[in-house]
């Protein structure tokens, strides 16, 4: 959420940002909700003025008030209380607007209006090159049984997977490398609940503007989360933290759950794209002056997984038009996809800003100052696409798959899946 008071003292600058990532605000209707709020906060404090101004006076003159000043001081009491009600309606409405607007995009963020204008940082890591034609990932995992599409749309329906024997296996073992490989890195591990309620996503963002995305459980407030960004970051949801302590690094496995809505007939086939899947979220909550060094932090340490499996993938810095909502700059990671000749998306880092913290109520404090923290998450990583990256890139010719040097202690120092 951004701050009213800068939109309205900003608001050519904020209305070209906006433009920049093709979101059209409207600054007229804006302008309008937020003059008549302060109209009314301006009568409302001084009618308490003088109402205070004429307690005080009883008070002074010891005495109490005659019948002609209590009918006056009833009437100014009723004033307070209709203008209030007309305040709080007027809240509630400039709330409701700027709950839709996005996050305001950093300078550095390249302008365009899809992802053909982001802008690649670098490519780490060698493509591999077959002396035959390399088969992708759902054509490996039939032959080896790793697992099962058909029968995971059979018991709950399309998008879904069962992982099986070494299929399984594999993915739990990029889970717990994830988790001991952050945690050993200064991240403190959080196993957190797979449902929250309707304020959390507001708090990240997610709610109201993206409820399409989301699988409510049926009458409740109740919803599956899409990634453990949104508990973990609202663990400090309506709290003040002690800037001495910042930053604070999280690290969570968890399921994560999107209905995909405006995705159907892209990426059908496999893992790539499933209403469930597994991930491992990083997740910061800084201050403002650390906020873009921590960033850079957790992309690097999401890429460190990638160099660690030994995968070949690329860092791209999104436009303002590929931008998330809540985001103010994002670092896409890519991993090669040999079936595809082309990288996929296997982690997203951005930087909120206080976007997040606003909307959350989440607070530092220092010196008696006390101001709204910064928020910073990103994929470390997400695992079916790990494991489908693995499974094409160290896929060998006896269509066996090479285990990354750094899983085969996961595997009691197994070498290959047959």
């Amino acid at each position: 959420m951004l701050d009213t008071n800068f939109i309205f003292n900003n608001i050519n600058e904020v209305k070209e940002n906006l433009l920049n990532q093709g979101f059209k605000f409207d600054s007229d209707s804006f302008n309008v909700v937020y003059q008549k709020r302060k109209e009314l906060i301006t009568q409302v404090e001084a009618l308490k003025q003088e109402q205070n101004k004429f307690t005080k006076e009883i008070s002074k003159q010891k005495r109490k008030p005659n019948e002609k000043e209590l009918l006056g001081i009833k009437e100014l009491i009723e004033k307070i209380k209709i203008l209030d009600s007309q305040r709080k309606l007027v809240e509630d409405d400039l709330a409701t607007i700027t709950l839709g607007i996005p996050n305001l995009c950093d300078s550095t963020v390249p302008i365009g209006k899809n992802e053909e204008f982001n802008v690649e940082i670098t490519k780490y890591g060698r493509i591999p090159k077959f002396d035959y034609e390399p088969l992708d990932h759902t054509e490996i995992g039939k032959k080896l049984n790793l697992f099962d599409l058909e029968r995971a749309s059979k018991i709950t329906g399309s998008r879904f997977n069962i992982y099986r024997g070494e299929g399984a296996k594999l993915e739990r073992a990029l889970i717990n490398f994830m988790l001991d490989f952050h945690s050993k890195n200064g991240y403190e591990e959080i196993f957190p609940p797979f449902i929250c309620n309707d304020k959390s996503f507001v708090g990240t963002g997610n709610l109201p503007k993206f409820e399409e995305d989301l699988f409510k459980l049926s009458n409740s407030n109740y919803y599956l989360i899409p990634t453990a960004e949104v508990p973990v970051t609202n663990m400090y949801a309506d709290e003040v933290i002690d800037k001495k302590n910042l930053p604070l690094n999280f690290v969570a496995f968890s399921a994560c759950f999107r209905s995909e809505a405006g995705s159907y007939g892209k990426d059908v086939k496999g893992l790539i794209r499933q209403h469930q899947f597994n991930k491992v979220e990083l997740v910061k909550i800084t201050s403002e002056e650390n906020s873009q060094e921590e960033h850079e932090k957790l992309t690097n340490d999401a890429c460190s997984i990638l160099n660690e499996l030994e995968l070949p993938y690329r860092k791209v810095l999104l436009c303002t038009g590929d931008t998330s909502f809540s985001s103010n700059k994002t670092y896409d990671l890519e991993v090669w996809l040999p079936s595809e000749k082309k990288y996929r998306e296997i982690s997203s880092c951005s930087n909120f800003k206080d976007f997040q913290a606003r909307r959350a109520n989440i607070k530092i404090k220092s010196n008696n100052k006390v101001e709204f923290a910064n928020t910073i998450n990103g994929s470390g990583l997400a695992i079916g696409r790990t494991l489908v990256a693995i499974i094409e890139n160290f896929q060998q010719k006896d269509g066996s798959i090479k285990i990354p040097n750094k899983l085969q202690p996961y595997f009691n120092n197994k070498t290959h899946i047959k």
